[in-house]
């Protein structure tokens, strides 16, 4: 697999404009600390761009869409047409990322890296296609080398464009029936946790589905028992979406750019990406606890507190997208407040 790219060393964090921010939060005419992970944030974000008063105006969010051979083992409450079909709804502003991403100012694309329910070359969509869906990880690795390394850099492209555009904040979302299971094997693969403590509804299955899943799902690690390699694991049990928001999380981190992880499925990308490059890990902020049953183990596992709780789960970047105002507002308030000399406040 030719994806020497990923061995680049991370961007490091501005450490003079950490320390700068947050004597500034001490000399806000507030209580310190009385804006909590606001204030926590907006430093944060001042050591990724370097600058005492930093802002998230523009704002770069990439959907990647692909879908799954395990989704014929029915892993998901949805048909796998489905994909296809809210390629074009992303393309036409019909989806909630669509609107959220209009409310916000901000630049969408959806790539398309493989689909069953194939739309063709059509408006608002970048043609990435690898394979029409991976194999089913139950009796083979979803991806070969080849499509992995394709679709890691469909991930660092994103990231080439948002920088491009002058992006201030990425956001990665996705798309492909059955990626809650994908998702929830790979966490389960690099957290040595058993499927029955991950699991979750995903789209809506009952009782009995979440059961069929779960034993899908151990079916999968069952036959690629004894991974270690963060690549292999992603290789033998991701997706092209996946594996894409991961290409994209350590390329971001690479080019200096912060990223604002969504929910679930890109936590469980976010995860498999620090275990290929860990110090990715600086330049990921989290946009809310989803309502999927396995979130709160890889937050847990990423020492992710995230901005939200919301009972979300519809992924497609929605979460992240719905926690940028407060970024926003974080960055305000660090940046608009008075200190307490200039505002003539008795500091304490």
């Amino acid at each position: 697999m030719n994806a020497s790219w990923l061995e680049r060393p991370v961007a490091p964090l501005n450490e003079a404009a950490i320390e700068a921010a947050a004597a500034r939060q001490e000399q806000l005419t507030k209580p310190p600390g009385s804006l909590g992970e606001m204030e926590h944030v907006a430093i944060r974000l001042a050591g990724m761009q370097g600058q005492l008063k930093p802002c998230v105006d523009r704002i770069w969010i990439s959907i990647f869409a692909g879908d799954h051979g395990v989704a014929a083992a029915g892993v998901s409450a949805f048909p796998q047409a489905v994909t296809g079909q809210m390629i074009l709804n992303f393309a036409a502003g019909g989806a909630a990322i669509s609107v959220l991403a209009r409310e916000l100012g901000a630049t969408l694309e959806v790539v398309n890296l493989g689909t069953v329910n194939d739309p063709g070359e059509c408006a608002g969509v970048r043609r990435a296609f690898i394979a029409a869906q991976t194999a089913d990880f139950c009796a083979a690795p979803a991806m070969t080398e080849t499509q992995l390394a394709e679709a890691l850099a469909a991930g660092e492209h994103s990231v080439q464009l948002a920088r491009d555009a002058g992006a201030q904040l990425f956001i990665g979302g996705e798309m492909g029936i059955g990626n809650t299971a994908v998702a929830t094997a790979l966490a389960c693969a690099f957290l040595d946790e058993p499927p029955a403590r991950l699991v979750g509804a995903g789209t809506g299955l009952d009782a009995a589905g979440i059961a069929r899943k779960s034993e899908v799902i151990e079916r999968a690690l069952r036959r690629h028992a004894g991974l270690t390699d963060p690549l292999a694991i992603l290789r033998c049990l991701g997706g092209f979406e996946l594996a894409a928001l991961a290409g994209a999380y350590i390329a971001a981190a690479q080019a200096g750019l912060p990223v604002l992880v969504d929910g679930f499925i890109a936590s469980a990308a976010a995860l498999a990406a620090v275990r290929i490059q860990p110090g990715a890990r600086d330049w990921l902020l989290f946009a809310h606890r989803s309502h999927e049953r396995g979130h709160a183990r890889v937050l847990e596992a990423l020492h992710a507190r995230p901005l939200l709780d919301l009972d979300l789960r519809l992924g497609e970047g929605s979460g992240a997208a719905a926690a940028v105002p407060l970024l926003r507002l974080a960055c305000a308030l660090h940046g608009g407040m008075a200190t307490f000399a200039e505002a003539g406040v008795a500091d304490a």
